[in-house]
């Protein structure tokens, strides 16, 4: 099996950021923001493998896996994983369909 490719859009880069700066400044400390960037990158070993791992519940046709706060929400097209977006799940979740387009 190829490598699977994985890119980030921007909207989703842009979520990140602003998760790790808000937790950077809260914290004093980027100490919390690495652990999400490894979670984060645990997740994506995981998609690289198992592309089909995140659920699509009623947010066909992405594909959303869990990292205990916060989500990938992506989509798979052949040997790329596309990550649509860094979502905070304490969000309401409509506000997540909107930034969709769902």
């Amino acid at each position: 099996m190829d490598e699977v490719k994985i890119i980030w859009t921007n909207i989703a880069i842009a979520q990140r950021n602003k998760v790790f700066d808000y937790w950077n400044d809260r914290n004093k400390s980027t100490t919390y923001s690495k652990k999400i960037n490894i979670a984060i990158y645990e997740k994506i070993d995981i998609l690289k493998t198992n592309p089909l791992a995140g659920n699509c519940g009623d947010l066909k046709p992405f594909r959303i896996l869990y990292l205990g706060n916060f989500s990938l929400v992506y989509r798979y097209s052949e040997s790329v994983i596309y990550i649509i977006a860094f979502w905070d799940n304490r969000q309401n979740p409509s506000k997540l369909k909107k930034t969709l387009g769902l």
